[in-house]
């Protein structure tokens, strides 16, 4: 079993595609272990994607997902880092497969509707970053 996390972003909560969202990581065999809607701040988008910060994206990336409410959810199941980023599709919603999160609900390359860790050393940071031990179940 692997852990992974995933973030509806505030395009998509704006959308209300919540449900479809999880619907298809569920429909994968996913489990959602832990899940919660919060507010980021500038300053938890900015330790979030701490990663990113020497990158030209990171300013705008932080003010966007400071912008309004998002959808955290711990994932787990057998490969879920690579089962959730197959079906998000790819970054740039222009070159995600037909029937991808992001070819059918993402707009642009940054409002890409949803967040997935990258690897198992990114799931490590990014699950506790939102969760306590307590609420992972």
């Amino acid at each position: 079993m692997q852990r992974t996390l995933s973030i509806v972003k505030p395009d998509g909560t704006a959308k209300n595609v919540i449900g479809d969202v999880i619907k298809r990581f569920e429909s994968a065999g996913l489990k959602i272990i832990a899940l919660k809607r919060i507010k980021l701040s500038k300053e938890e988008a900015k330790g979030f994607y701490i990663v990113h910060k020497a990158r030209p994206f990171y300013d705008s990336l932080t003010d966007f997902m400071s912008e309004g409410p998002v959808v955290v959810m711990a994932i787990e199941g057998d490969d879920a880092i690579a089962k959730v980023r197959d079906l998000m599709g790819a970054t740039n919603p222009k070159d995600a497969k037909p029937g991808t999160i992001r070819a059918d609900l993402a707009t642009d390359l940054e409002r890409n509707t949803v967040h997935g860790s990258d690897s198992p050393e990114s799931a490590a940071f990014e699950i506790p970053y939102f969760f306590s031990a307590l609420e992972i179940i």
